[in-house]
């Protein structure tokens, strides 16, 4: 040890004249960027949408494994990590919690780095030459930090608005309400909206053009009652309208399955998605869905590069709302028994059915305790043979159905429940491939309650509550069935009254305060000027 150390100073005094080159960093001095380094300038503002949807225990855990579809029980090989995915389960997260701190975390990353960008054009810091391309670089900027807004004020409510980059030193920003925020973000988009491309290609793939923004608009409209008070109805049919009469190539795909395929970048289905890929998307975590849900022994299933670490799975009262004859039930969840890639049966690899089948069944005992058997798999995203950790496909966050489903459901509530249910029909006549005639469904269907059998349903306890009680509880189960897995359903279930209200598998209600997540007791700790939600 002492021998490298000597050689490293006599290396250090012996060179006088350091050559200071940097490769990681571009230096402002030495870049004369132009139109064409627009692209990538912004590219890093949103990097960090990946981080928050799909990174470790990221919003796309807090929106499912809080809600009545999915579940993270402990495993014969862990998945216990301290009581967390327990606690996002039964309501009782904390303030210290990961996926409290993480998505607070990530989003206002995601909001730096636009504020960043932003002052780094309107300061001449990147000069730009061609005013048309800068001002729509802004405007593109400008939306997309109004999609992190968006999470933080959907995720806790009252958040600080932060809109510049050049802040003195020790500045603490204030608290906005909740109301606050949601009209920051819809004037923003409003007024930067007219600015952005219009185009729907290559060129804009992935990023804010107009179609996104109207997308995102809808969403927030489609919220509006329960971000503000007061209800927006109109206003999401109109943005809805707006995207379904564009004529720029939108489309539903002929079966859902092909808007989760593993290249799926060329989907008519798709308004924004965040793109993955396997080789340049290089954190651990990224998008890793098949590796949290597969059971060791699926590795020969696919013959994965990496051995699945076998956790998450649906919750079976969830899956027993799905028709015997829906293709989502077939394409979207990995049940039975499992084969390896060449057609032999696998079998369990640890726990009490160690050497016996591995035979996926809809029954889960606790969140407690399950062994390798229990619960249906997640397998919406395709798993390509000899996929990685990470997948390629990328993460839909705005598509096509989900417009028209946002039409139904305002149309639904504000007396249409006929035009609803055209609707709804249109997008469920691709899953009932074997008998078409029942993907109709009509304005009486939706105006019923949930077919979902809410209740304690594990090894400890039970109760009986139903969903017959749910107001357009119909159309709640609709939104489960089509949008599984996207990270969306505690969002869904909120606005449906459903999600500080009922209970399932081993969840009991925990209070009305539960459907806003804690400020993370860390910027509690940083900054006087906030105050935690109320509850916590």
């Amino acid at each position: 040890m002492k021998r490298y150390i000597w050689i490293a100073v006599l290396f250090a005094m012996a060179c006088t004249k350091l050559k200071d080159t940097s490769y990681n960093k571009i230096i402002d001095s030495q870049f004369d960027p132009t139109t064409e380094d627009l692209a990538s300038l912004v590219g890093a503002a949103y990097v960090n949408w990946r981080y928050v949807m799909n990174d470790w225990n990221g919003l796309f855990r807090a929106q499912e494994v809080s809600g009545d579809e999915v579940v993270i029980p402990a495993r014969p090989n862990g998945w216990v990590d301290g009581g967390i995915y327990l606690r996002i389960h039964e309501h009782t997260w904390t303030a210290d919690d990961d996926i409290v701190v993480q998505t607070w975390g990530r989003a206002y990353s995601g909001i730096t780095n636009c504020n960043r960008v932003i002052y780094q054009l309107e300061s001449g810091i990147i000069p730009i030459s061609d005013s048309a391309a800068k001002h729509a670089t802004l405007a593109e900027l400008h939306v997309l930090r109004a999609s992190y807004y968006y999470v933080l004020c959907d995720f806790y409510g009252n958040v600080p608005l932060v809109t510049e980059f050049n802040v003195p030193t020790g500045y603490l920003p204030t608290q906005n309400t909740r109301k606050e925020v949601y009209d920051f973000i819809v004037n923003e988009i409003n007024t930067y909206l007219p600015l952005l491309s219009a185009k729907n290609d290559g060129t804009t793939y992935g990023k804010f053009n107009q179609w996104a923004a109207h997308a995102l608009l809808a969403k927030m409209y489609l919220n509006a009652e329960v971000y503000t008070g007061t209800p927006a109805w109109a206003e999401c049919i109109k943005q809805c309208d707006t995207l379904i009469d564009s004529h720029v190539g939108f489309a539903l795909e002929a079966a859902q399955r092909n808007v989760f395929i593993t290249e799926n970048e060329n989907s008519p289905e798709i308004i924004f998605a965040l793109p993955f890929d396997e080789t340049y998307v290089t954190n651990w975590n990224a998008f890793d869905i098949h590796m949290e849900t597969l059971q060791p022994a699926n590795q020969a299933t696919y013959n994965l590069k990496s051995t699945p670490w076998g956790g998450i799975c649906a919750i079976p009262q969830f899956i027993k709302t799905y028709d015997a004859d829906d293709d989502r039930l077939r394409d979207n969840w990995i049940k039975g028994q499992q084969y390896s890639a060449g057609g032999e049966v696998l079998n369990c690899t640890m726990g009490a059915y160690s050497g016996q089948p591995l035979n996926y069944i809809n029954a889960v005992p606790g969140i407690d305790a399950s062994e390798e058997i229990h619960g249906y798999r997640l397998g919406k995203f395709e798993i390509k043979q000899k996929a990685q950790v990470q997948l390629s496909n990328d993460w839909p966050l705005f598509r096509y159905a989900d417009v028209l489903m946002m039409k139904a459901e305002s149309l639904l509530r504000t007396g249409n429940s006929g035009d609803a249910a055209t609707l709804v029909t249109t997008v469920r006549q691709r899953s009932f491939s074997t008998n078409p005639s029942k993907a109709t469904v009509t304005g009486a269907d939706l105006l019923k309650g949930s077919v979902y059998d809410y209740g304690l349903r594990n090894h400890l306890d039970s109760s009986f509550q139903g969903g017959s009680d749910v107001v357009y509880g119909r159309f709640l189960d609709e939104l489960g069935w089509e949008f599984s897995q996207e990270g969306r359903r505690r969002q869904d279930m909120i606005r449906f009254g459903v999600f500080t209200k009922k209970s399932w598998f081993s969840h009991s209600p925990n209070g009305d305060y539960r459907s806003l997540y804690p400020i993370p007791r860390t910027e509690l700790n940083k900054n006087a000027n906030l105050k935690q939600n109320t509850g916590y």
